[in-house]
């Protein structure tokens, strides 16, 4: 790989031309000026109209950047009490105080004389989006929001603190997780069973947490004139293109055409492994009744091989990983103290993310770098966008460059699996793993709009109507019997709860247009490929129906749409 990374240009900040140089953003003394000067310019022409939007611009990708480096190393070790203190002195003292600024900006760009002069077709997202902010905003949120936030990190910290300690060996709840492979069902529940236990040492905590975010959302939500937060969420979010009830359709159309395929999986499974009962422990171990799979053993291993799989798809694919490592914006394998999950963070100034995740040595983990690998190349490919309004794509979008590069990558796999049977198996397990994904996102989606529409619920009705919606969707082959009181807890597990409520719907919709991606790249690759990237340069400057459109696919999830997608995946399976 030197021969190939020595290529590799190494991105620079783009020279600021409204904000100094040398300018750092420590503290709101230094800020507050320059949003001063934007919400006093005056501003005489359509021109100079466009030159304030630039400079705005500029000064919140500043603001981006710093917040999100803070963030970053926050999550990397949410134990280092210097880290947390900094990114908690950020929401608190200077996003606050921003909020008013932006409200006044938003303002004053939708009252200038000179709006309508300006490139309709080239604003017309944008500018939607700034009616919609200015729509829900409520000075009295501020100081809400910024608890909100305050609270959001504790799950972090609750979640990120969990340990187990198997065979003397302390070890985080992702590396423990690798032994739910395991061939030997005594060391599988034995695995399963200290992981729900430790969670459940913090069920309390965490359901009092969630109990107090979720006041303190509804408040936000009555606070804006809306009915609940659901609704509030909808607004905030910028979901033009589609209504709650089409969620409940989704889920219905999954319910109807994706679990039973599930179930059936499950059946196989089952008697593949010979047993009389099918528990929660038994969901990971291969089937074939092989060891695990073991693609990579660290986490260099793991990128050299991605970077790998990228270049063999195409060059700029893997210009952009070695872009990352090259700069430092990798931080890839699980330790004790680090937060869970796995992200893609944008930084919007320089405009080369940082991905963190917790690899341990799983196909789960190959998985994950590549699907935060798509997300890095969608802001590789729209770093250039003149706005940063035109790089903030809505989830949609987003997670469709996400889950379409887990899909088309394995063409390449043979670069983790040189063993043709190990290859079959990763892919099999994949595509599993994809249609899984669609009755754990309406089960996460459909809990989220009941606990918002009923947020003065008890904590017995929130377990109850969890295992209610648990059990319509998922594991209809799973004995759960001795494992009851696990079951009421298992949603704390879902940060996005927590942390980016009704981020999660996209999840499933973006999977659909994966697939379709993939469907199209069977056919012919590299006009898939290059539908795909043309789709993820358009940024936020068209609607989620258009650049699903620009990649050949549709933005739909109707019940035909959905059948014939799943037929194609078992299909695909079919091959194996």
């Amino acid at each position: 790989m030197n021969e190939t990374t020595s290529t590799i240009e190494i991105p620079k900040r783009p020279q600021r031309l409204f904000i100094p140089e040398q300018f750092e953003l420590k503290e709101w003394k230094t800020l507050e000026p320059y949003l001063q000067e934007l919400q006093n310019r005056p501003i005489h022409s359509a021109a100079e109209l466009e030159k304030w939007m630039l400079d705005r611009s500029e000064l919140e990708s500043i603001f981006g950047e710093e917040i999100g480096w803070r963030y970053i190393r926050m999550t990397i070790d949410t134990q280092n009490e210097a880290a947390t203190e900094a990114f908690q002195y950020f929401v608190t003292e200077i996003e606050p105080n921003v909020a008013p600024y932006d409200h006044a900006l938003n303002q004053k760009l939708m009252e200038s004389p000179y709006l309508a002069e300006l490139d309709q077709e080239k604003y017309r997202i944008y500018l939607r989006s700034v009616r919609r902010q200015l729509e829900i905003f409520r000075e009295e949120n501020i100081p809400l929001k910024t608890e909100i936030t305050t609270k959001q990190q504790q799950y972090a910290a609750i979640t990120g603190a969990m340990t187990v300690t198997l065979d003397g060996q302390e070890m985080t709840l992702q590396r423990a997780a690798d032994r739910l492979k395991s061939l030997d069902e005594n060391v599988r529940r034995e695995t399963y069973l200290a992981i729900q236990d430790r969670r459940l040492q913090d069920k309390e905590q965490l359901d009092d947490l969630f109990s107090e975010l979720t006041q303190l959302r509804h408040q936000v939500a009555i606070n804006a004139g809306y009915f609940n937060f659901r609704d509030y969420m909808f607004a905030a979010l910028g979901r033009f293109d589609y209504t709650a009830q089409d969620c409940f359709d989704f889920h219905a159309a999954i319910r109807q055409y994706v679990v039973p395929l599930n179930d059936e999986l499950d059946k196989q499974r089952k008697s593949a492994l010979q047993l009389n009962v099918l528990k929660p422990w038994d969901l990971d171990v291969d089937e074939s009744g092989k060891p695990p799979l073991e693609p990579f053993k660290t986490g260099d291993e793991l990128l050299a091989k991605t970077i790998q799989c990228f270049y063999a798809l195409d060059p700029f694919l893997g210009d952009c990983l070695v872009t990352m490592q090259q700069m430092g914006h990798l931080d890839l394998e699980s330790r004790k103290g680090k937060a869970p999950g796995g992200y893609n963070y944008p930084l919007e100034e320089i405009g080369v993310p940082f991905i963190f995740m917790n690899a341990t040595s799983s196909l789960r983990d190959v998985v994950t770098l590549l699907h935060e690998g798509g997300h890095a190349v969608h802001s590789f490919l729209t770093r250039m966008l003149p706005l940063n309004a035109f790089k903030q794509t809505p989830s949609e979008v987003a997670e469709l460059a996400s889950m379409s590069m887990e899909l088309i990558s394995m063409d390449h796999w043979g670069l983790f699996f040189s063993d043709a049977d190990e290859l079959r198996r990763a892919k099999k397990m994949h595509l599993e793993s994809v249609l899984e994904t669609f009755p754990w996102v309406a089960t996460i989606d459909k809990f989220q709009h009941w606990v918002y529409e009923n947020p003065n619920h008890t904590l017995d009705e929130r377990h109850a109507k969890w295992v209610e919606i648990f059990d319509d969707f998922n594991q209809h082959e799973v004995n759960w019997a001795g494992l009851e009181h696990i079951k009421p807890y298992i949603w704390q597990k879902q940060l996005h709860l927590y942390e980016v409520p009704f981020y999660y719907i996209e999840y499933a919709m973006a999977q659909l247009g994966a697939i379709a991606v993939w469907k199209n790249f069977k056919e012919n690759p590299k006009e898939a490929l290059d539908g795909y990237k043309n789709a993820l340069k358009l940024g936020y400057t068209a609607s989620i129906g258009e650049v699903y459109a620009a990649a050949n696919i549709k933005f739909d999830f109707s019940d035909e749409y959905i059948q014939s997608l799943t037929d194609f995946v078992r299909q695909e399976m079919a091959k194996l």
